[in-house]
């Protein structure tokens, strides 16, 4: 079983729930995703099956796309609603003060890491200090927002809002720091009621397959070619095709800066790139 599974995850399930459904269901260990998401969060995971993790880093493009439901007026320990209430402020701005404060979010900047993650600060993930009640700094990352968008919603109806964002495919973006940092420049909290990821890279929530449907076989595998449609592919034969199976340094014989090349029976051999110097070498090798 070779491909990639669009996936439009539940919440209460964790990314490797998903992993393990999708490898029981297949009968293969070669199973992996591009990208987690928090078992509160719900929406696109893409999953990678057999051949298809050698093509992982691929996947993901360059933009990620989330819909948040936010509660203003209290923090909580998590930056979610499943954590504890830490801090109370009960808020009173109006919609073009909460516009102008997403809009000042726009672009490049550094975020301190949630307390409840998984990023190791001497060798210890975060959220087992934050558990143990030990004091420690968080570290930051830079991260990239390209769009915040306010949704046409009833605001501060039980003080919620709801905004779109389109962000730059990182490890180190996570809209629960994002909601709590607009809260803080909004004079006030932020807490995340629930988050859907809608867009992962060209894959969007609504070609994703819930669990049921793949429990009832009502999905579409994706193979390798049909989930890279951003990159063109090149027909290749005879000792051409025996060098690229080889892995070998060739002369450069397509345009592009990288090319998936494929038999005369469209089987998926090999993705090559161009070098610097006019030659062509091998990126992954994707047939064994």
């Amino acid at each position: 079983m070779n491909g990639v599974l669009i996936v439009n995850k539940s919440s209460g399930y964790t990314s490797r729930d998903i992993v393990n459904i999708i490898s029981k269901k297949f009968n293969t260990k070669k199973v992996g995703h591009t990208g987690t998401l928090d078992p509160i969060a719900q929406g696109v995971l893409v999953v990678p099956i057999g051949r298809a993790l050698k093509i992982s880093e691929l996947l993901t493009s360059e933009k990620k796309e989330y819909v948040a439901e936010v509660i203003l007026g209290y923090e909580t320990d998590m930056l979610d609603v499943t954590g504890k209430e830490t801090k109370r402020n009960i808020p009173n701005v109006t919609e073009e003060q909460i516009k102008k404060v997403l809009a000042g979010f726009i672009g490049k900047q550094d975020q301190e890491v949630p307390m409840y993650s998984a990023v190791k600060v001497k060798g210890k993930k975060l959220y087992e200090y934050a558990r143990n009640e030990i004091k420690v700094t968080p570290p930051t990352k830079e991260i990239e927002i390209f769009s915040l968008t306010l949704e046409d919603t009833p605001i501060f109806e039980n003080n919620e809002i709801t905004f779109t964002i389109k962000c730059k495919v990182s490890k180190g973006t996570y809209i629960r720091s994002l909601i709590r940092d607009i809260g803080y420049k909004l004079g006030t909290y932020g807490t995340m009621k629930s988050l859907t990821r809608t867009m992962q890279g060209n894959f969007s929530i609504k070609d994703a397959y819930t669990l049921e449907d793949i429990k009832k076989d009502s999905y579409k595998l994706l193979t390798i070619r049909e989930a890279l449609p951003n990159i063109k592919v090149t027909q290749i034969d005879g000792p051409l095709l025996k060098k690229v199976k080889n892995g070998m340094i060739l002369d450069n014989f397509f345009d592009e800066d990288m090319s998936l090349l494929v038999d005369k029976e469209g089987k998926e051999i090999a993705i090559y790139k161009k070098t610097d110097d006019n030659k062509v070498k091998l990126y992954k090798m994707i047939e064994v």
